[in-house]
């Protein structure tokens, strides 16, 4: 798929993400300039009508909405089999990767992008769309802040009565609201309901509930209450956490009516006149079984149910005692205490008397029995067990059995309590949850918790789509039950990733070849396409779809090849003849071609390198295209000499013009100077270098003559010797007619004597 081009416009660069359904990737919008997000629906789901509805539902759904926090559809295609909506490019990561690199997060933070999604709910329920997915990872983090919500690939019209997809309830059941749960419909307050689990995790880094199993979570949302945020993150505000309690009642008339009025309480939840608001309570009248307190009633005493009645009552309660009353009375009251204290003094003297006449018993070891049976054989000789008795672990004695006694093997009062210990089980700790981390990891918190390190299994690997490679799945015992850190051996699960295989490099090879790379691997070659290649030859694989080379694929995956077919009809093949010469005469060069033209993309190819004496021609073999044209690069001993562009239309017209061979620069000959003469050399005025050398029409003789200077030195020669201006391929100067015999050639800045 990359390197692909969708609807003509749309270059795709990179793939970013994925989802069940569909594949994300980065492409170049050609047509605007810009860069675009291009959602692809999974190959495995092309034929598959319910999953195309969907697909097109999302479009559909976000379409409809414009808002500044809603990731914006800019078009909708389907090219072959590629169904695909090309949307806004978020340039940023999405709030999952936050939460797990950050949190807990700040609580400004997170009630501002809770604020903000809170936001784009409110526009979408507005336009009667609910999106039934909210969960981080769906949820798109700027790099300038700004929130967007994407993903409305399960989104629905508020009139839709049910969301079951043939027999499985479809969203992410760690963000269910327990009405979706039930598989029931769905309003608007479900997604306040994700919304509020968002906000809680964003606060406390932990999901409210966690199971085995995606069925087990989802009986959590609808039968368990989850642990309050401000247990877990004391720095969170009490008013933030009322907007979490509220929005997260698994009764939907007990949460917030609309994404309006939430918006409205995140909004004004963070002033300080809220912070440390009373905390919100709900009363729980659904439940017909639970305890009730009911005031007690007061009955009325017969014959005073009448006004007549109660006004008799009160005047007897109101008229005032007789006299003698009050005396005898008083007498009374004094004639009862003197006889308490009495009795009492009487009791205290008896019980002395009792203490100091106590006979003495032994004590009978009681210790191996059960606490009753130590109870009756105390009581037998007149002593007493403690009662509650002590509680203690042993590892030697069994549960309730009497292990210790206060006093044995003494004599004491009859009646003295002793105090006996009882065995009681083994207090077993609760199992640590190790999943997610790596298998090294797991292990070393194990063995914190007192497990030998002998008593962990090697690793169970397993495939997991939830998991990634190398990182423990779960444990057995399973995390959260009792365990006996002396005994316990551990299991740990261990994940091998998703159950795939990679995909192989189809390309360049035969149908014969590609198909029976595809079944060593267990993937299905299920179409061959044809089309033209100015790449690959006749025969040969041009393209592999719908996963490209590396790529990890279900195994049975069905895949579709492309057969080059050979060039297109338009192209033109053309020998450009590219005549070369060394760089001088009588010495050899190394010249070198490179070129371009429709194969390979247009890449520069080498031609090959050529060791010449000689001038000649090489010929370079091309393919043009109507919006390919080529080019030919000439090198000569690593030097770069010239480009010749060749383009489709001088091809066709047959006008490409044939270039001129390259300068080569001739030598002069040594001349032969006599021993006894002395050649002096003259002085040549330099010329000015920003001015035109003059060339002088040549004028030929025979006979001897002196030599002329050249501006590099004195050239004594022998022959014909023409001036030579100075150029960046002959680098040489202007040069005089050297001493010789025979004809030769006047220049400017030479001498020459002969005979014509």
């Amino acid at each position: 798929m990359i390197g692909h081009e969708l609807g003509g416009r749309y270059q795709v660069i990179e793939r970013i993400g994925g989802g069940g359904m569909a594949l994300v990737y980065r492409a170049h919008d050609i047509l605007l300039n810009r860069n675009v997000a291009i959602k692809v629906l999974r190959n495995q789901f092309v034929h598959d009508e319910e999953f195309i509805r969907r697909f097109r539902r999302e479009a559909q759904s976000a379409a409809s909405l414009s808002h500044p926090n809603v990731v914006s559809i800019y078009d909708v295609g389907q090219e072959d089999e590629v169904h695909y909506i090309v949307m806004e490019y978020i340039e940023g990561k999405n709030l999952n990767e936050i939460i797990k690199e950050r949190a807990p997060m700040q609580v400004d933070e997170s009630v501002r992008i809770a604020s903000q999604i809170c936001d784009a709910l409110d526009h979408a329920h507005m336009n009667q769309i609910i999106h039934r997915d909210i969960k981080p990872h769906n949820i798109l983090m700027g790099r300038n802040g700004r929130v967007k919500v994407t993903d409305f690939g399960i989104a629905r019209a508020v009139t839709s009565t049910t969301i079951t997809q043939t027999g499985s309830v479809v969203g992410s059941v760690h963000y269910f609201s327990p009405e979706h749960a039930k598989g029931v419909t769905t309003g608007e307050k479900s997604d306040l309901y994700s919304l509020g689990i968002v906000l809680y995790q964003m606060l406390t880094g932990v999901l409210p509930f966690l199971g085995e199993s995606p069925i087990s979570v989802a009986l959590k949302h609808l039968q368990e209450e989850f642990e309050e945020p401000r247990l877990l993150n004391p720095l969170i505000p009490q008013s933030v956490e009322n907007v979490i309690l509220k929005s997260m009642r698994k009764n939907p008339e007990e949460r917030y009516q609309s994404a309006k009025q939430m918006l409205q309480d995140l909004e004004t939840c963070l002033l300080p006149e809220r912070r440390s608001e009373a905390k919100t309570l709900f009363q729980d009248d659904d439940d017909e079984d639970r305890t009730r307190i009911i005031p007690a009633i007061k009955p009325l005493q017969r014959g005073l149910t009448s006004r007549g009645g109660e006004e008799r009552t009160r005047s007897m309660e109101e008229a005032p005692p007789p006299a003698s009353s009050k005396r005898k009375g008083r007498a009374a009251l004094w004639i009862s205490l003197t006889l308490v204290v009495l009795i009492a003094m009487t009791g205290i003297v008896w019980y002395v008397n009792s203490k100091l006449s106590v006979d003495e018993v032994s004590v009978p070891a009681v210790t191996g029995k059960t606490f009753e049976e130590a109870k009756a054989q105390l009581e037998a000789v007149g002593l007493f067990a403690e009662e509650p008795a002590l509680i203690a672990y042993n590892p030697n004695f069994e549960e309730n059995i009497v292990w210790k006694q206060s006093k044995t093997n003494t004599m004491v009062k009859e009646g003295t309590h002793i105090i006996l210990t009882v065995s009681t089980a083994k207090v077993l700790p609760k199992l640590k949850d190790v999943s997610n981390l790596s298998y090294d990891d797991a292990v070393k918190e194990l063995i914190a918790l007192g497990i030998a390190q002998d008593r962990i299994t090697t690793p169970d690997e397993r495939y997991s789509e939830e998991f990634a490679k190398g990182k423990v799945i779960s444990s057995e015992p399973a995390a959260g039950t009792d365990y006996d850190p002396d005994t316990v051996t551990v299991k740990l699960i261990v994940s091998k990733g998703k159950e795939s295989t990679q995909m192989p490099d189809l390309l360049g090879k035969t149908e014969k070849e590609a198909k029976a790379a595809l079944e060593s691997v267990g993937l299905v070659l299920d179409a061959v396409k044809e089309e033209p290649s100015f790449i690959y030859e006749k025969g040969k694989v041009t393209k592999q779809w719908a996963y490209e080379a590396g790529d990890l694929v279900p195994p049975g995956e069905k895949i579709t090849i492309y057969i080059s077919t050979g060039y297109p009809p338009e192209a033109l093949e053309f020998t450009f003849n590219v005549p070369v010469a060394p760089a001088a005469d009588g010495k050899k060069s190394k010249i070198r071609i490179v070129f371009a033209d429709a194969r390979n993309g247009g890449e520069n190819q080498e031609w090959g390198t050529r060791t010449i004496g000689k001038s000649q021609t090489l010929s370079v073999n091309m393919l043009l295209a109507p919006n390919k044209d080529g080019m030919v690069s000439v090198y000569r001993d690593g030097e770069f000499l010239e480009t010749f562009p060749i383009t489709y239309v001088d091809v066709k017209n047959n006008t490409v013009q044939q270039p001129e061979p390259p300068p080569v620069e001739t030598q002069t000959p040594t001349p032969t100077v006599a021993p006894t003469e002395a050649v002096q050399p003259t002085e040549t005025p330099v010329p000015d270098p920003t001015a035109e050398p003059e060339i002088l029409p040549p004028d030929t003789g025979e006979g001897e003559g002196t030599g002329g200077t050249n501006q590099t030195g004195y050239v004594p020669g022998n022959g014909q010797n023409n001036s030579v201006l100075a150029s960046a391929r002959s680098k040489g100067n202007i040069n005089s007619n050297s001493n010789g015999n025979g004809k030769g050639l006047n220049n400017k800045h030479g001498k020459d004597k002969g005979h014509k």
